[in-house]
């Protein structure tokens, strides 16, 4: 069993985080020569080749091929980022891209996330994702509609999670103000509150009562209402600068590259991964720490978003095992502090000021 960090002596830690920080930076194997000169420790090359010799043993440092230096393993990465880590002092640039998602005046939680995954990729030079999570049991809060002409209008629901769906609906019938009225009245004292399994024969006998019996109307309706309902139910994965997953050698290879953009296609490997928690901490997988196969040689970093007591989503980053995690760390811990403010925000404007 590998020793934990308070078993370690201060050397061992000393050399541990040298070698994980140097690999970081220059993807290479590090040797006892380049520790001694770098710290300037003052015992010998051979004791440092002893002491990475016993963390080798001990799990948290592997040795490549025939080389003389080690790497870190999957297990050391892991003492690392809970234990050694040293915080990050983000750069004016940096803070600077983080504090324009401020600027944007946006009021839909994807909207917000879709600019915030845009960030997080920009300012770490990974590839950045942003999660809605799903919903339980997703309700609508509200329902609005516009007229477009004798045979369509525009359906708006508010739902339960703090999400907006639009839906041009068409029907047979004619239809004006007064009968789009009188629909929006009837869904409003009858729908709200209802989730999809819900929507029942009484629900639907009851909106045709209120309309006249226009059950043609009803049943367009309520069948655009369903796929709506459902639509927020299954959760939202935006991903950005995929590209940048290229510049690192541990995604040359075109097979494991392939697999891992094939679980962001599939999403819900990605939407499994980031649970609901009622914590707010950043939250690093590291390898086969994720139930996800693809992602067992790269490091995923996300952190909750939370908005009036709940988590709603996540923001985060996928890179290789060799991240710069105290950036990464750092730079979503504010940016989802940030996401969290906007939310948080939003909610306190009145109605006319939600643009």
């Amino acid at each position: 069993m590998a020793l934990q960090k308070n078993e370690l002596s201060d050397r061992k830690k000393l050399i541990l985080k040298t070698i994980v920080e140097a690999h970081i930076r220059g993807g290479e194997p590090v040797g006892s020569k380049y520790i001694t000169e770098s710290k300037h420790l003052t015992c010998s090359s051979a004791t440092i080749r002893n002491e990475m010799a016993e963390l080798e043993s001990l799990g948290y440092l592997e040795q490549p091929h025939t080389s003389a230096g080690r790497v870190p393993s999957k297990l050391g990465y892991r003492l690392y980022v809970d234990t050694l880590l040293e915080e990050y002092a983000m750069t004016a640039k940096e803070i600077a891209q983080i504090n324009q998602l401020m600027k944007i005046k946006m009021s839909e939680l994807d909207q917000i996330l879709d600019k915030a995954s845009k960030v997080a990729s920009a300012v770490t030079n990974y590839t950045g994702f942003a999660i809605k999570s799903r919903a339980r049991s997703v309700t609508v809060t509200k329902y609005e509609a516009a007229l477009i002409d004798a045979h369509s209008f525009v359906l708006i629901v508010v739902a339960s999670n703090g999400s907006v769906k639009t839906r041009n609906v068409i029907v047979d019938s004619v239809i004006d103000e007064h009968i789009l009225a009188r629909l929006t009245a009837a869904l409003n004292d009858l729908v709200v509150g209802v989730d999809a399994e819900g929507i029942s024969l009484s629900v639907m006998i009851s909106l045709e009562n209120r309309l006249s019996g226009d059950s043609v109307l009803v049943n367009t309706v309520m069948k655009s209402i369903y796929e709506m309902l459902g639509e927020l139910d299954s959760g939202e994965l935006k991903v950005s600068g995929l590209d940048r997953l290229l510049q690192y050698p541990e995604f040359a290879d075109a097979e494991n590259l392939g697999e891992l953009l094939g679980a962001f296609e599939r999403k819900n490997d990605i939407l499994d991964l980031v649970p609901e928690t009622d914590g707010e901490d950043v939250n690093v997988v590291i390898g086969k720490e994720s139930s996800v196969k693809v992602i067992n040689n790269s490091t995923l970093v996300f952190k909750p978003i939370r908005s009036n007591g709940k988590t709603v989503g996540a923001i985060g980053v996928i890179g290789p095992l060799r991240m710069d995690y105290a950036r990464v760390l750092t730079t979503l811990d504010n940016l989802g502090g940030n996401i969290s403010y906007l939310l948080n925000e939003t909610k306190q404007l009145p109605e006319g000021d939600k643009k």
